[in-house]
C-alpha cells in the first residue's frame, strides 16, 4: 500500500488514475464510505471533486492536525491544486509537487503566503518532531511578526522552556512516562526501562521522548539514566499533567495531587493518545508508554 490515494468522481476517474501513477499513488474512485478507509490507513489525500464535495466527505474523521492525513484537492478540470488539511504537514509540498505537471498550487496557511517558515515546516526540514504542539499556534504567529528566534542547544544541556517556546527533538513514535521514587538509583531506573521495553515490545530508539513531573527536575539519577539512553527527557508542567485522564488509579493524587505520573506525563505529549502499556511498577519506578 501506498502513502498517498487518489480519491476520484467517475468522471475524472482517467485522468486521476494518470495523476495516481506520477504520484506513485493507489487510486479509488469516489464513494460515500471511502473517506473513512482513506483517512484510517493513508498519510496523503487527493481529492480530484470540488472542495466542498471533498470537505463534506471528510468532515465526519477529521480528528486533529497532528494525526490526520493532508488533504488536498485538486479542481476537476485538474488547474488547481488546494491544501485543505495538513498543509503543514505534507499538504503545501503535494500541491507545489504537483506545480511540476500543470497545476496550479492554492496555498493558504499564513507564514508560506508570505514566504516565511514555520514550526512545523522548519522541524520537517531537519527531520525533527516538535513535542510541544499546542506552542506552533502562538510561535507561528510570532513568526508573522518577525520575532522568533531558532536556538540549537549542544548537549549535554538542560532546557526549560514556557509553552510558547516550540522545542524540536529528533523524530519517534513513543512517549515513555516515568515515576520514580525519591533518591532511586540510575542503574535501577535503566532496569526498569528495559524492561518496559521488553513488555511494550519497542526499542529506545523509537522513543520520541521521555516525561516526568516537574516535580522530579532535581533527579540526578533520572537525569542520567535518561542520558545514558541517548534521550531527551521533558519535565511536563502540572497543570497539564492535571488535565489528562490516565486509565489506571494512581495514589499520587493523594501525595501530589496529580492523577498519576507515568501515564498522564506521556498522554500529555502524546500524538495519538494511544495507550501501549498501562503503568507497570518495577520496584520504586513505574514506566508507561503512549504512543
Amino acid at each position: 500500500m501506498k502513502d498517498t490515494v487518489i480519491i476520484s468522481l467517475k468522471t475524472s476517474a482517467v485522468k486521476a488514475q494518470e495523476l495516481a501513477e506520477h504520484m506513485d499513488a493507489d487510486f479509488v474512485v469516489y464513494s460515500p464510505e471511502v473517506f473513512g478507509r482513506a483517512f484510517e490507513e493513508y498519510k496523503q489525500i487527493i481529492a480530484v471533486m470540488s472542495t466542498g464535495i471533498a470537505v463534506r466527505s471528510a468532515a465526519p474523521y477529521i480528528h486533529d492536525k497532528w494525526t490526520d492525513p493532508c488533504l488536498v484537492v485538486v479542481s476537476p478540470d485538474f488547474r488547481y491544486a488546494i491544501p485543505v488539511l495538513g498543509g503543514h504537514h505534507g499538504g503545501n509540498d503535494t500541491a507545489k509537487r504537483l506545480e511540476q505537471i500543470g497545476l496550479h498550487p492554492v496555498i493558504t496557511t499564513a507564514t508560506e503566503t508570505r514566504n516565511l517558515p514555520s514550526v512545523e515546516s522548519t522541524a520537517e526540514e531537519r527531520g525533527l518532531e516538535i513535542i510541544n504542539k499546542d506552542s506552533t499556534r502562538a510561535v507561528n504567529a510570532g513568526i508573522l511578526d518577525g520575532n522568533v528566534a531558532i536556538h540549537l542547544i549542544e548537549p549535554p544541556a538542560i532546557a526549560i522552556a514556557p509553552p510558547g517556546v516550540s522545542v524540536l527533538i529528533k523524530k519517534g513514535e513513543y512517549i515513555v512516562g516515568i515515576g520514580c521514587r525519591r533518591g532511586t538509583g540510575k542503574e535501577e531506573i535503566l532496569h526498569a526501562l528495559a524492561s518496559a521495553f521488553s513488555k511494550a515490545g519497542i526499542a529506545k530508539e523509537d522513543v520520541l521522548a521521555y516525561a516526568t513531573t516537574e516535580i522530579k527536575k532535581d533527579e540526578t539519577s533520572l537525569i542520567q539514566a535518561v542520558r545514558e539512553l541517548n534521550g531527551n527527557l521533558i519535565f511536563v508542567d502540572n497543570a497539564f499533567i492535571k488535565a489528562e485522564h490516565p486509565p489506571s488509579a494512581s495514589r499520587a493524587l493523594d501525595k501530589l495531587g496529580l492523577p498519576g505520573v507515568a501515564e498522564p506525563a506521556a498522554l500529555a505529549l502524546s500524538k495519538r493518545k494511544e495507550v501501549i502499556m498501562k503503568k507497570q511498577k518495577y520496584g520504586g519506578v513505574t514506566v508507561a508508554v503512549i504512543r
